[in-house]
């Protein structure tokens, strides 16, 4: 839906890994950076989007995540809406909470999102991820993740655990990789240019800065993926205060940042010649806000594997089909280019916890176009874009928000 709501103020931790640390207090980090951030006190808060997608498996804290969370904060009595919808659950919650600003219900809410995916378990994580597909049909996924390879090249993959996921990116990596040209030199050429942005991000899980010749010579995880073009686990929270622009006004806030649309959508069932969920939702989003892809000035895509980022290049309009790579190999996506995508360092950099991923996305943005992003700052930015995927069903995302900002 087209917006009104503005956000007031946010906050993140680092992402990581924080075996000492509870999902709550991981949450409260967050919350409280993004209420100083706004200048408010938690009592101002009229209602809250709690996002976490893999408590339940890897914690035991199923159900009330939100409500245990806010009440070690002493907030009470104000709804909480628990929100789930796999690696879209934070920028959920965030459409969800600005959509109700928006509609007049309430002045001032807060969404956050928060994970905690590292576990001496291993096999608790890949659980989660699992989950965030159709369990029922399991030889739906089977048939797509291997169906382009030959009985020799299904023996010659590599047997290491990991995340599904990894799995049907490298399939859609494959895919593009026919259709488009792409090698997996562009992959990793993608990789190299967000180790960069990364490296300038105190927030990000990894911050060592990574060659094209390294990234290839990792190892393989899923071909054509080796382990650098792939996010990791992790562990995080991020927050966003959201208000109307009637409480902006008597908060005296200097510098919000309008939320132009934010547009949740499910993936379908393709017929021949309809576009992608992701290009569907990022059109209606375009059209609500008034913008044309010419027009964004930063990006932060969902690439949880580096190829995904030149898929959705093309998927949003940054160029036309086939363009990605020469968009890449332009430096358009990079520190002073045309369109800065994943200043952040994207998933695979800055990490990838996956219930506060969407939120993470919305505290970049925001701070770009605040002009608070020292060395990586996209200079002049005005309009900005998040895109968060979530799970997948057939061949496609389960769930995606495609979200707008301006200052």
């Amino acid at each position: 839906m087209k917006q009104h709501a503005l956000i007031a103020g946010v906050g993140m931790t680092p992402f990581g890994r924080h075996l000492d640390r509870t999902l709550s207090s991981l949450a409260h980090q967050a919350i409280r950076e993004a209420l100083d951030d706004a200048g408010i006190d938690i009592g101002r808060v009229q209602a809250v989007w709690a996002g976490n997608a893999g408590a339940g498996i890897i914690t035991g804290q199923a159900c009330v995540a939100g409500q245990v969370a806010l009440r070690g904060l002493g907030l009470g009595g104000v709804p909480v809406v628990n929100v789930e919808n796999a690696c879209a659950t934070a920028s959920t919650a965030f459409q969800q909470a600005a959509s109700m600003v928006t509609l007049g219900v309430y002045d001032v809410v807060l969404a956050f999102g928060v994970e905690k995916l590292y576990h001496a378990d291993k096999d608790r994580p890949m659980r989660v991820y699992m989950g965030a597909t159709d369990v029922d049909h399991p030889e739906q996924l089977d048939a797509y993740l291997t169906g382009d390879l030959s009985e020799a090249d299904k023996a010659a993959a590599p047997k290491d655990r990991r995340s599904v996921f990894m799995d049907i990116y490298a399939r859609m990596a494959r895919d593009y990789m026919a259709a488009s040209g792409a090698t997996q030199r562009d992959f990793a050429a993608v990789s190299a240019k967000n180790s960069r942005h990364g490296a300038l991000n105190p927030l990000a899980q990894f911050r060592d800065e990574l060659t094209v010749e390294q990234v290839l010579a990792a190892r393989a995880i899923s071909f054509p993926l080796t382990l650098p073009m792939c996010s990791p686990i992790g562990d995080g929270a991020a927050a966003a205060v959201i208000v109307s622009p009637r409480a902006a006004a008597e908060l005296g806030l200097r510098a919000p940042v309008h939320i132009r649309s934010s547009v949740l959508n499910s993936g379908f069932d393709p017929a021949p010649g309809r576009a992608s969920v992701t290009t569907e939702t990022a059109d209606r989003a375009f059209a609500l806000a008034g913008i044309t892809p010419g027009d964004i000035d930063c990006l932060e895509l969902h690439d949880a594997t580096a190829p995904a980022e030149l898929i959705y290049y093309e998927a949003l309009g940054l160029c036309p089909p086939g363009g990605g790579p020469d968009l890449l190999r332009s430096g358009a996506t990079t520190l002073g280019g045309r369109v800065l995508v994943n200043s952040s360092g994207g998933l695979v950099r800055k990490g990838h916890p996956i219930g506060a991923t969407g939120l993470a996305q919305i505290f970049e943005l925001t701070r770009q176009l605040q002009g608070r992003c020292g060395a990586r700052q996209a200079e002049g930015a005005r309009v900005a874009v998040a895109e968060n995927g979530g799970g997948w069903i057939g061949s496609d995302a389960a769930a995606i928000v495609m979200t707008v900002l301006s200052r």
